[in-house]
Formats: C-alpha cells, sequence, structure tokens
C-alpha cells in the first residue's frame, strides 16, 4: 500500500485537488512547486509538504524523492507558442523526474498524459506528452500507469476549456473551426480526481494505460451550442473551411499573439479525443459524469 507520494505540479488546480485528496485519504505527501508559483497559494494551507524545485534543473531535484513509494507526475506546460518549450519541460523534464525516482527507489509512478496523443494530426504538445509516455512505459526501474484526461472543466473552467468557452461566448456570430463534427468527451475535474485517487497503491493499475475521460460523448459544434445555452444565448455559427483556417494561422502566427486560429487549436477542434474508459471502469471503478450533468453541477 503506498504511504509517502511525491505531486510534481502540485500548485496547479489538479494538483492541489490532488494533493488534497491524498490527505484526506491519510496519506503522506510531499508537492514539488515551482519558484515564484503563482498557484501556491492554493496548497499553502494544505498539511503537506512543500518543496521548491523545477524538473528542467535536476540539481533542484536531488532528495526530493527520498522516501518516496509513489509519484504522480503532473508538471508539464499545455498552452505554449513556443514549441521548444514543450521539448524541455514536457520531455526533458519528465526525464530527469524519471531518473531521480529510479535512484532513490520510488516503486509506482503515475504519469498524467493527455487525449491528445491519439490525433493523427500531432501537435508539438501532443508529439511531446507522446514521447513522455515513451520514457515513462520503457523506464524498466519502476511500475508505471499512464493516465489520458480528456478536455478537463469545473466551475472555472479548465485552462484548454476555459479558452475554448470564452471564445464561442465572444461574439454574436461565432467563427467556427471547420463544422464542429470531431468528438470528444470532457471530464469533469471532481472525476478526474476521483480516478486518480484510485491508482494510489492499486496494484492492479501497473503497467496499464487509463483513459480518464467523461461519460458521454458530445461534438466540437454540440458542446459549443451546450455553452451558449447556459449563459442563456443563442447558438448562431459560422462555420468557416479548415483549410482557410490554417491558412490563417500560419500567417497570424508572423504578427499576432492570442489569436484565434491557432495550430493547436485547430487540431483541438477538428480531431476526435472520444477515448473509451472501460478498463479504468473495471479495474478501477471509474463512473464519470456525462458533460451535461457535470456542466449542470457547475452551475450549482
Amino acid at each position: 500500500m503506498a504511504r509517502h507520494i511525491l505531486v510534481t505540479g502540485g500548485a496547479g488546480k489538479v494538483g492541489a485537488r490532488l494533493v488534497q485528496g491524498l490527505l484526506e485519504r491519510g496519506f503522506t505527501v510531499r508537492a514539488l512547486v515551482l519558484p515564484d508559483d503563482p498557484g501556491r497559494a492554493r496548497i499553502d494551507r494544505l498539511d503537506c509538504e512543500l518543496v521548491i524545485g523545477d524538473i528542467t534543473r535536476p540539481d533542484s531535484l536531488a532528495g526530493l524523492f527520498a522516501g518516496v513509494d509513489t509519484v504522480y507526475h503532473l508538471a508539464a506546460v499545455i498552452l505554449c507558442r513556443h514549441p521548444e518549450i514543450y521539448q524541455r519541460v514536457n520531455v526533458e523534464g519528465t526525464r530527469n523526474v524519471l531518473a531521480e525516482a529510479a535512484r532513490a527507489g520510488v516503486e509506482h509512478f503515475i504519469y498524467v498524459s493527455s487525449a491528445s496523443v491519439v490525433y493523427p494530426r500531432s501537435t508539438p504538445y501532443s508529439r511531446s506528452k507522446r514521447e513522455g509516455e515513451r520514457l515513462v512505459s520503457g523506464n524498466g526501474r519502476m511500475q508505471y500507469t499512464i493516465v489520458r484526461p480528456t478536455l478537463v472543466y469545473d466551475r472555472e473552467g479548465g485552462q484548454e476549456f476555459e479558452l475554448f468557452r470564452a471564445y464561442v461566448s465572444r461574439y454574436p456570430l461565432v467563427p467556427f473551426i471547420g463544422r464542429g463534427q470531431a468528438l470528444k468527451n470532457p471530464v469533469f475535474l471532481d472525476d478526474l480526481i476521483a480516478g486518480l485517487l484510485s491508482l494510489a497503491g492499486c496494484r492492479t493499475a501497473h503497467g496499464k494505460t487509463y483513459a480518464f475521460c467523461g461519460g458521454q460523448e458530445i461534438s466540437m459544434m454540440e458542446l459549443a451550442r451546450l455553452i451558449r445555452k447556459q449563459q442563456g444565448k443563442n447558438g448562431y455559427f459560422l462555420p468557416l473551411p479548415v483549410a482557410l483556417c490554417r491558412l490563417a494561422a500560419r500567417a497570424w502566427q508572423l504578427v499576432a499573439r492570442g489569436h484565434p486560429f491557432s495550430p493547436s487549436a485547430i487540431a483541438g477542434i477538428t480531431q476526435d479525443a472520444n477515448l473509451d474508459c472501460s478498463s479504468a471502469r473495471e479495474d478501477l471503478g471509474y463512473e464519470p459524469l456525462g458533460v451535461y450533468e457535470g456542466l449542470r453541477r457547475c452551475r450549482g
């Protein structure tokens, strides 16, 4: 049974909720937080050991894993304009964490990846998470579990979900990338946390990859209409050819920041990420909400 757990990315929204949940279940928790992390207030009040470090700097990780039997590796960059940062943090940072964890004799390494690894048309982010999975599964010295969350949301959004919600809420007539037929199953944060907590001390999960997705499939256009409806707005959308959006993205990359048609946004909106969570249901008792019910609870 796992007792001493380390969480990288402990000051993030998911990380802080995970730390709290582990503490409530009686685990001893050590949380790795970046220097001057703006999210540190989320865990300052929690009864965990807080350690300052940076996964891109191996010297700052020395001794961090002493006495730890389980690692949850959440630290990552999700949205960034510079592809080299994905490589430095998501790939090389994961390599550094793996090396130190193995050196310290950690038994179980839990890697939070992304549903985007299944995209046929990959992005710098999805490629970095795919490489992270390869490093974890091939480490040869620790038991591992890989989890692939889909679009995460809660009452305050989720980094990617909130960007999508903000965009589709902005205009009376919403320019939309393609026809919105790509399928997702967004996951309510409470369900993702429950899934992650179920992995602590779970030998059944060793060597497995689980989809931690929501319980209901929905198209991107249907999701956009649902968001607008919950805001009391109409659902008027103007589908734009994907090829035109890609052309605009290449042009805007040269002259503007924060434009709506980034290559990553196009990839996310036009490609399916409706993963199958049946193995998580069977092994872990994972029972996620559907997106209609999850968003309804967000309004409560």
